[in-house]
C-alpha cells in the first residue's frame, strides 16, 4: 500500500479515488470546489488538500480526472500544480479523457522534472467508476507502468498498456468514434422499430442474442425506446470527445464522415436542451412529435 494523490473529484473521480481507498492506499484528494473534497474525506477517510501541489506532496502516484486539456494543465503545472509537489521518481496517472498532444506535452515537462507520466483514459462510465470495473487504455513507458498497474486495478477491470505515451488517449478516441457510431445505428433502429409497431421489448431480447448486440443495446436499447435519457454520458462530454477525436483525425489524415455527422446531431441535441442528457439522447431527434 502506498501514498497516493487524486486530483478531480467529478462523477467519476469520486468513486474512483474512493476505490483506491478501500485498497488500503494512504489517500489525499483535491478537488477545485472544496465542498467536493470534504464529503469525499467523510466518506472514505485520508484527507484533503487545497492545492494540487499540496495533495502531491509525498505520493508515490498522483492520479488526475479533470475535465479538458486545459484543466489538465491548470492541475499539473504551475506553482501549485502537481508537478511542483511530486518528488523525482513518482508517477503522474492521467485518467482525463484529453487530446494525445497534451499527454505529451505533459510527459515532457514531467521528464524535465525526474517524474513518469502516463496517460490512462477509462471507459465504462459512470457505473464502471462506481463498481471498479472500468476498462483502462495507458500510454508510457513499461517500467512506470509496471509499476501503476497493481494500483490502478483497485478501479479497473482491464488495464492494458497501448504503447507510447499518447497512445492511451489515441485508444480511448477509437473507443468514442466507434460508439457515436453505434449509437446513431442503434437509434435509428429503434425508431423504425417502435414506428413499424413492434414490441421492442421483445426486438431487443431476440437480436440482442445475434449480430447486433453490443453494449449500448444492453444497457440502453430499452430506455431509448422509452425516451428515458436524464442519465448516463453526458452530450456535452460526448462532444468534448469527438472534438479531441476530430481534431486528431486532421492530423493524422483519417476520414471522420459518420464521427463527424454524429457530433452535428449531438449539437442538436444540445440546442433541444439536452446537454447532460445521456448520449442515447439521438434517440429523441427522430422520435415522433
Amino acid at each position: 500500500m502506498i501514498k497516493v494523490a487524486f486530483l478531480g473529484l467529478g462523477v467519476m473521480g469520486f468513486p474512483m479515488a474512493g476505490h483506491l481507498a478501500a485498497a488500503g492506499h494512504d489517500v489525499t484528494v483535491y478537488n477545485r470546489t472544496t465542498a467536493k473534497g470534504a464529503d469525499w474525506v467523510a466518506r472514505h477517510g485520508g484527507a484533503a488538500a487545497p492545492t494540487p501541489s499540496a495533495a502531491a506532496a509525498g505520493a508515490e502516484m498522483v492520479f488526475s480526472c479533470v475535465g479538458n486539456d486545459d484543466d489538465l494543465r491548470s492541475v499539473v503545472l504551475g506553482e501549485e500544480g502537481a508537478f511542483a509537489g511530486m518528488a523525482e521518481g513518482s508517477i503522474l496517472i492521467d485518467n482525463t479523457t484529453a487530446s494525445a498532444e497534451v499527454a505529451r506535452e505533459l510527459a515532457a515537462a514531467g521528464k524535465a522534472k525526474g517524474l513518469a507520466f502516463i496517460d490512462a483514459p477509462v471507459s465504462g462510465g459512470q457505473a464502471g467508476a462506481e463498481n471498479g470495473a472500468l476498462t483502462v487504455m495507458c500510454g508510457g513507458e513499461a517500467a512506470a507502468f509496471e509499476r501503476a498497474r497493481p494500483v490502478i486495478d483497485a478501479f479497473a477491470r482491464a488495464v492494458t498498456l497501448m504503447g507510447p505515451v499518447g497512445a492511451g488517449q489515441l485508444t480511448k478516441m477509437v473507443n468514442q468514434i466507434c460508439v457515436a457510431g453505434l449509437l446513431q445505428g442503434l437509434a435509428e433502429g429503434m425508431n423504425f422499430g417502435s414506428r413499424a409497431g413492434l414490441d421492442m421489448a421483445k426486438v431487443i431480447e431476440v437480436i440482442g442474442k445475434g449480430a447486433a448486440q453490443s453494449w449500448q443495446m444492453d444497457n440502453r436499447a430499452a430506455t431509448m425506446c422509452k425516451g428515458e435519457f436524464e442519465f448516463g454520458f453526458a452530450v456535452d462530454w460526448m462532444r468534448k470527445d469527438l472534438g479531441i477525436c476530430l481534431a486528431e483525425a486532421k492530423t493524422n489524415g483519417a476520414r471522420l464522415p459518420i464521427t463527424a455527422l454524429v457530433d452535428q446531431l449531438y449539437a442538436q441535441v444540445q440546442a433541444r436542451g439536452g446537454n447532460r442528457w445521456d448520449t442515447s439522447s439521438l434517440m429523441q431527434l427522430l422520435a415522433k412529435d
